[in-house]
């Protein structure tokens, strides 16, 4: 029993201490998987179950005020994060083609490091955004994208910054974070009231640009596959089917959510024309056959 005990302890060291970067190893949330993944746990339990038996019978909270703040809150952590990855690391630095991790201790792989961590923490950050909505009643917004996007962006940061905090796949959070500043903005607009949302016409091009960021992303880690700079090659064992999963997941929510009412009704006829022409065809067909007959 004991040489189990230590045998799981063994694993769980190599896992979660020898491989990791002792840089950043003690860093808030980074230590120990378990209090991110506590966070997520907590997170969907409330916005799947709890939270939705907790509103079902109260008015749904306005929260004008709190939205503003938080929005503005938002806007201005990605403004940071994509200032110091350009000024740290990409507009400066970095080779677009490949580039390793930068392990040591000075000023500067320290900065790159610090920034891919306060990446990650501003996605535990937006885990609100689902709160809110449940708070709001505002369920439709709750998808399967929606879910599955504010699940695994933290677990992907939270990769990066114990393991590879830096280096070529820190490009999808810097193209991420631009996105960010323009979808928070206008968030942040949108909750000043209905003054403002009438100007806002732009909310389709956000979901273009999120569509967008994913092809620059898969484009930008395929290098991997026939350049070697130091980088982990098996990274893009992870990143290319999610680019190619997260793009063809906003895709469908375009087509959903941006087709005009007149092009669906055109693809409803097509497919009710179809379909009669097919019935025709078939009682022509049951005909001939029964005259064969």
């Amino acid at each position: 029993m004991e040489f189990e005990a230590n045998k799981t302890s063994g694993y769980w060291d190599y896992l979660f201490v020898d491989l990791a970067d002792p840089r950043t190893n003690d860093w808030l949330l980074i230590k120990s998987p378990l209090p991110a993944a506590g966070i997520l746990i907590a997170w969907l339990y409330f916005v799947t179950s709890w939270g939705p038996k907790f509103m079902a019978n109260r008015k749904p909270f306005q929260l004008e005020k709190t939205l503003i703040v938080y929005n503005f809150f938002q806007v201005a952590l990605s403004i940071y994060i994509f200032y110091e990855g350009l000024d740290a690391a990409w507009l400066n630095y970095y080779s677009w083609r490949c580039q390793p991790v930068d392990t040591s201790n000075t000023p500067q792989a320290i900065r790159e490091a610090r920034t891919v961590h306060i990446y990650f923490l501003a996605k535990i950050t937006e885990l609100l955004d689902t709160v809110f909505f449940v708070l709001r009643k505002k369920d439709r917004q709750i998808t399967f994208l929606h879910l599955y996007h504010h699940t695994v962006m933290p677990m992907i940061s939270w990769g990066t910054t114990k393991y590879y905090p830096g280096g070529h796949g820190t490009l999808i959070g810097l193209i991420n974070s631009f996105v960010h500043i323009v979808m928070y903005s206008y968030y942040l607009l949108s909750a000043m009231g209905p003054q403002i949302q009438k100007y806002l016409w732009w909310k389709k091009y956000i979901t273009q640009m999120q569509m967008i960021q994913f092809c620059i992303a898969f484009l930008h880690s395929a290098q991997l596959l026939y350049t070697d700079c130091g980088y982990p090659r098996w990274s893009v064992c992870f990143t290319l089917p999610n680019a190619i999963f997260f793009y063809m997941l906003f895709d469908d929510f375009a087509k959903k959510n941006y087709t005009k009412p007149a092009d669906k009704k055109a693809t409803i006829k097509s497919c009710s024309s179809e379909s009669n022409n097919n019935t025709v065809s078939s009682n022509n067909n049951d005909s001939t056959t029964k005259k064969d007959l």
